[in-house]
Parts: structure tokens; C-alpha cells; sequence
């Protein structure tokens, strides 16, 4: 997932050429290239460097957040994982103050309690499964053609399917729904949150085209 995320992002960041940039967009995509470069505490922490110096741009904080949502997946650690889902919260809750846009971080706060969930999912499954489906379903209420949100959703609503014994190949037809919706996507150069395109593709090659 890291690497999906930090490919469009880069993508995007740099196509608005490195003399055109702004000190700040020069300083978000250094960020990123640390993560992509397998640093991920580094990028998180200019991120929130980034976000000193910014005093109302709640991006910065946004992307600090999701760096330790994504990397706290794989992290088999109770206590390491608890950590980082509670620094990835205090600076979710912080990009949120700075009137962030409503339905990213709803986004964002889904995965993260859903990284949580897989923490212990006996202990944590009754309570924050009807939490997160819950933030989806607000959301596609909102932004129904939100490709992340899009995104996120579905692979929450593929899991859920796993869980019950189910096949996931009948969300095929809403993966390739998704897909759409980024190729819709405004793809000018931003450093507004633009990932899942790539993602999207991988879930629909592992899911779809494995006959």
C-alpha cells in the first residue's frame, strides 16, 4: 500500500516542475521522497515541521498522519502498533482543526481504526467494525465519487466479505467503478491528497484477472 501511495503523490508533487515549486511544495515532496526512500519516521517528522511553519494548512499534518497509519499495518508489535495508531490520531485530530477537507480525513480515520482492529480483532472487532462502516457509510452519503473513499470502502466491504467466507470477486464490477472515478479525477499538479489510483489497479489484477 506505502508504495502505491507514495507514487502518485510524488507524481504529482513533481510535475509542477522544481522551479515553479513553492519552499513549502519543495519541502512536502522532500517529505515524500524520504518515505519513499524507506524513512518513514523521518518524513513524518518534517512533515510536522512542515506543519510548524504552516500555521493553517492542514496538509502537512494529514500526511503525517497517514505515514504512520500505512506503516502501522504490517507491525505485528502490540504495543509498537498502539503507539503509532495514537500518534496517528493526535496528528489526524490536529489536521482536522485546520479546517482539513472532511471527507480525506474520514478516510483516514477509517483506516486507522481499522489498523487497529487487526490489532486484536476479538477485542476490538465488536466495537470498531460498526465505527468504520459507519465513517464509510456517512461519507459515501457526501462524496460518493471520492475515488479514495471509493477505494477504502471497498476494500473494507472485501474483508468483511473474507471474514464471512465469501468471494471477492463480486466486487469486481465495483473496483472497475472505481477505477473510473481516477481516471475522472482532476490530475493537475497538487499536493492535495490524489493516491488509490495505483492501489485500485493492484486490488483488481489480485482479485479480478486471477481465473
Amino acid at each position: 500500500m506505502q508504495a502505491f501511495i507514495i507514487t502518485i503523490a510524488l507524481s504529482l508533487f513533481t510535475a509542477i516542475g522544481l522551479n515553479a515549486q513553492t519552499q513549502y511544495e519543495q519541502e512536502m515532496t522532500r517529505a515524500l521522497e524520504l518515505w519513499e526512500d524507506q524513512k518513514p519516521e523521518e518524513a513524518a517528522n518534517l512533515f510536522e515541521r512542515i506543519a510548524g511553519a504552516e500555521a493553517e494548512n492542514w496538509l502537512p499534518y494529514y500526511y503525517a498522519s497517514q505515514i504512520k497509519i500505512v506503516e502501522s499495518f504490517p507491525v505485528t508489535n502490540r504495543a509498537q502498533k498502539e503507539q503509532m495508531l495514537t500518534e496517528a490520531q493526535n496528528l489526524l485530530d490536529k489536521a482536522k482543526n485546520r479546517n482539513a477537507d472532511k471527507i480525506e480525513i474520514m478516510i483516514l480515520q477509517a483506516m486507522l481504526h481499522t489498523s487497529r482492529l487487526t490489532i486484536d480483532p476479538s477485542t476490538y472487532g465488536m466495537k470498531l467494525a460498526p465505527v468504520i462502516s459507519g465513517i464509510y457509510s456517512e461519507a459515501s452519503k457526501l462524496a460518493p465519487d471520492n475515488p479514495r473513499l471509493f477505494l477504502s470502502k471497498t476494500e473494507w466491504d472485501m474483508g468483511t466479505a473474507a471474514y464471512y467466507g465469501e468471494d471477492p470477486k463480486k466486487y469486481c464490477p465495483t473496483l472497475e467503478a472505481g477505477l473510473e472515478l481516477f481516471a475522472e479525477e482532476d490530475h493537475a499538479p497538487t499536493v492535495a491528497p490524489a493516491w488509490g489510483e495505483e492501489r485500485m489497479k493492484k486490488l483488481i489484477e489480485q482479485t479480478c484477472n486471477n481465473k
